[in-house]
């Protein structure tokens, strides 16, 4: 359809960059018994395996459960951006949420940054992270945006180092000449992702968190205590986490109609020229476009352009995922023309309608978390943080989520793709005026 094809999926790691220079290789057992814990959590990402990290952290008995690898969804498969920030606006929700709960979800989103700092030290994860990011503007009107949002996150009480570009200034980090200036901000940064989540997984593990890859949740009975099922065992617990994010598919119909599961991709140049990389990226900084189909590119350890975009709805990537991408790189770059291009892949990120996180519960145990609409390394975090502080019982913050009605995308299966196709369509022609 139009150019566009399905994902094509394994049980293994997509055939990506980060799969090729992960640290370790996990090979957690496949759940084959009947056991119990304190919490079982579903979903072996950021979410998941960062809940279990804060839980057992608490002394909580956890059990985590992946259909197949840890970090092989969009955990492992992003751009490695850890921008800050949780969801879109929440002024929206003032009236359901109170004027405390706006504040403490913008506190939120300068703590999910901070939380990464805080693990990768604490538990001395290798994850090639470096600080320093970029806003680009493409129009002018987008520099007159970065000045307004600058000073109401400095009137908010940001500290971060954050400092508005002009065109020659933000040659400094970034020496693209498509840009008329930018907002730095050094409090956001990137890093390799899938070995970040890898390295988190493996603290919970030293905790004692019982993790089983290669086992699909199959079913869910509810109850007292409820069980979860895989294919070949269960676990009962006292409480239930669902952290499937864009692949949890059909296990929670109610939660899987407010989920939208959009395709994005990424490639990876071969490693370029220490003179090459000053002269692209002189900054080393995480880069962002602020279009609605954004570009989104920065650079590896090893000197790789990692170049991202093409966020669609249909969930679909391009038939020529590669040739596709290299034309919009080259927009940007016209240097890398001829670079070799040794990886490319694509992942689903989940969207929500109102684009906050969507957190709360199902009865009185079990609890889910999703919707992180394409932001997802840092507010995966703060989110893990305060799902366990909610289990421990202190669950001020969550309730602020859990608080915001999030409705399903209109028209169902069928339906729902095809509309959402035509609103993005429709954002794109606007940000071309």
């Amino acid at each position: 359809m139009f150019g566009l094809k399905k994902i094509a999926e394994t049980s293994e790691h997509a055939s990506s960059y980060y799969a090729a220079t992960a640290n370790w290789q996990t090979n957690y057992p496949s759940l084959v018994d009947d056991v119990s814990a304190d919490i079982v959590i579903v979903g072996g990402g950021f979410t998941g395996v960062n809940t279990a990290v804060e839980l057992a952290e608490r002394g909580y008995d956890v059990v985590l459960l992946e259909a197949n690898r840890i970090s092989w969804g969009a955990s492992g498969r992003n751009g490695g951006q850890i921008i800050g920030g949780v969801g879109h606006d929440a002024d929206r929700f003032e009236k359901k949420i109170s004027r405390d709960g706006v504040e403490a979800i913008y506190k939120m989103g300068l703590e999910g940054p901070e939380i990464i700092r805080e693990r990768v030290a604490k538990y001395q994860i290798d994850c090639d992270i470096k600080w320093g990011y970029c806003d680009v503007a493409i129009k002018p009107r987008h520099m007159k945006q970065f000045a307004q949002w600058k000073q109401w996150e400095q009137d908010q009480g940001n500290t971060n180092d954050l400092r508005l570009l002009e065109k020659d200034e933000l040659q400094q980090y970034v020496g693209a000449k498509k840009y008329l200036g930018g907002l730095y901000n050094g409090g956001n940064g990137h890093l390799h992702p899938l070995n970040l989540c890898i390295g988190e997984a493996r603290a919970a593990e030293k905790m004692g968190t019982r993790i089983y890859e290669q086992s699909r949740v199959v079913g869910i009975d509810q109850g007292a205590r409820p069980v979860v099922r895989t294919e070949q065992g269960s676990v009962s617990a006292k409480r239930v986490v669902l952290a499937g994010n864009a692949y949890m598919g059909d296990l929670m119909p109610k939660l899987a109609k407010r989920v939208l599961p959009s395709c994005s991709s990424v490639i990876a140049t071969e490693p370029l020229s220490e003179e090459m990389v000053k002269q692209l990226l002189p900054g080393d900084v995480a880069v962002c476009d602020p279009r609605t189909a954004l570009d989104y590119f920065r650079l590896s350890a090893d000197r790789r352009m990692l170049f991202g975009g093409l966020s669609n709805y249909t969930g679909l990537e391009p038939k020529d995922l590669i040739s596709t991408l290299r034309k919009k790189m080259t927009m940007v770059y016209p240097e890398l023309e001829s670079v070799q291009i040794d990886y490319g892949w694509s992942g689903h990120m989940g969207i929500g309608l109102n684009r906050m996180p969507q957190l709360g519960h199902i009865g009185d145990n079990i609890s889910y978390i999703q919707a992180y609409s394409g932001h997802g390394v840092a507010p995966t975090h703060i989110m893990a943080r305060i799902t366990a502080e909610m289990i421990a019982g202190s669950p001020t913050r969550f309730d602020y989520f859990s608080k915001i009605n999030h409705w399903p995308f209109p028209g169902g299966k069928l339906l729902r793709r095809p509309g959402l196709a035509i609103g993005m369509l429709y954002f794109k022609l606007l940000d071309e005026l």
